[in-house]
């Protein structure tokens, strides 16, 4: 078979390991050459206008170019289009007809990533970004107990709001995830004999994330409740850190070799014993599933991680596959929106979700895949948030008009972006009421837990 493809092969599209420790990852000459190449394929097909803004913004440059090509565009501006990549990979995963094995090889979010280290290496990172991506940190200080719900208030009211934002750089008007002082302790192991199947053992090791942990701790109860209920044998991960995204969306791979190191070290010890792991946060799975080890390519360790990490539904979906999902639901939920989660449709998994949430009785589930614009910290930045706005609004306006009974997103965040975007029309009046509802809350309320 050829090594390289066609355009309309019917070939699997295949990442290729990040290279990042090469001296030639950093060069920033070397950078830009491939910068230009890739800008111009991307502009000659321009089938990616309508994802994020990193698209739009290298058309317009080309556009109002001198030579209405990628050569008459200032390089300085490239930096434009770097800034707007949040590392979806939907222009990856559902756009471009170049990704490899293509020759012409165009990972278009992974060469972000590159440009974004050598920007980070160069420039050095702003201490806002530092602040929002140093999540341990953090939730060590703000989900302390009388910590959590002071700061919680401050960020509601609207002049320390606008004070945050003339200091730090922090939209005034962005939705920002409340901390919560009761989060995610360990527990005790079930008294359960576990069945295995093929794929599982039936022993959990919940993985919290940072987020379970200092942000919505209800999200990792609401887990650990489905779980035990399937009669499985349960157990929190104890001593974990952050996976790592919110420094790899910066560049920072210094710091996501850290965590990484802390993290894999415990996780493959729980490997080894016969646990399974499962976390709740899609960008948390993806960081195990891919972006480590596409950074740490050949450390076994990652890999051993990686065969055994897991989304929520996608486990649940496999115990359903093997005739042991708990099917007795005791409340019908009605109709639920669906908000699809990029960093999900990446692990290239299918509506796992979907289709466990579709065997509850008189529940429909009306999915939508398209990027919410969130990102983590991208939709809080003053310089991203409208646009972040912007990017959430077809899902918003489909979800105002639906009248369904919920509405919902495997990410967290990305939901209450999309319901803050609801909540608030053209002339700042509220439009719709109701909070998003967690996937594995609903499941949870279907179950009579």
């Amino acid at each position: 078979m050829s090594e390289s493809r066609g355009e309309g092969s019917l070939e699997a599209p295949i990442r290729h390991p990040i290279n990042w420790k090469d001296p030639n990852f950093y060069d920033a000459d070397a950078l830009f050459e491939e910068l230009e190449r890739v800008f111009d394929i991307c502009h000659g097909c321009r089938r990616c206008f309508n994802l994020c803004n990193s698209f739009p913004s290298l058309f317009d440059l080309v556009d109002e170019s001198s030579t209405m090509e990628v050569d008459g565009v200032d390089k300085a501006d490239y930096w434009t289009v770097v800034d707007h990549c949040y590392l979806c990979d939907m222009c990856y995963m559902s756009k471009c007809p170049y990704v490899p094995p293509h020759e012409w090889n165009v990972d278009f979010p992974h060469l972000m990533l590159r440009a974004k280290a050598v920007k980070a290496k160069q420039d050095g990172t702003k201490f806002r970004d530092k602040l929002l991506s140093s999540t341990d940190a953090m939730g060590a200080v703000c989900a302390k107990p009388g910590i959590a719900g002071a700061g919680n208030a401050v960020n509601k009211w609207k002049p320390a709001r606008s004070l945050l934002q003339t200091l730090l750089g922090i939209h005034k008007d962005a939705w920002l995830p409340p901390y919560s002082s009761g989060g995610a302790p360990s527990t005790d192991k079930a008294n359960v004999e576990p069945v295995a199947t093929e794929e599982t053992t039936g022993r959990v090791a919940i993985f919290s994330t940072c987020y379970g942990r200092n942000n919505e701790p209800h999200i990792v109860d609401d887990l650990e409740a489905i779980l035990l209920h399937n009669g499985l044998e349960v157990m929190r991960v104890e001593e974990e850190v952050c996976c790592g995204m919110p420094k790899l969306e910066l560049g920072d791979l210094e710091s996501v070799e850290k965590k990484k190191t802390k993290n894999i070290e415990q996780l493959e010890r729980l490997v080894a014993q016969g646990w399974d792991v499962v976390a709740p946060v899609p960008s948390c799975v993806l960081m195990f599933k891919q972006e480590l080890p596409l950074l740490f390519d050949g450390d076994a360790s990652v890999s051993t991680v990686q065969a055994k990490m897991f989304d929520p539904f996608e486990y649940l979906e496999l115990r359903h596959r093997a005739g042991l999902l708990n099917a007795e639901f005791k409340t019908p939920l009605g109709k639920i929106d669906y908000h699809v989660a990029c960093h999900l449709r990446v692990q290239n998994i299918g509506l796992k979700t979907r289709d466990v949430l579709s065997l509850i009785p008189e529940t429909e589930v009306d999915a939508m895949e398209r990027c919410s614009g969130h990102d983590g910290t991208y939709a809080v930045k003053v310089e991203f948030h409208p646009i972040a706005a912007k990017l959430a609004k077809p899902i918003a306006r489909r979800f105002s008009k639906s009248g369904a009974d919920y509405y919902t997103s495997d990410c967290p965040m990305a939901g209450h972006h999309i319901g803050h975007v609801m909540d608030t029309s053209s002339d700042g009046e509220s439009s719709h009421a109701e909070a998003p509802t967690h996937p594995l809350t609903l499941m949870r309320i279907a179950y009579g837990l």
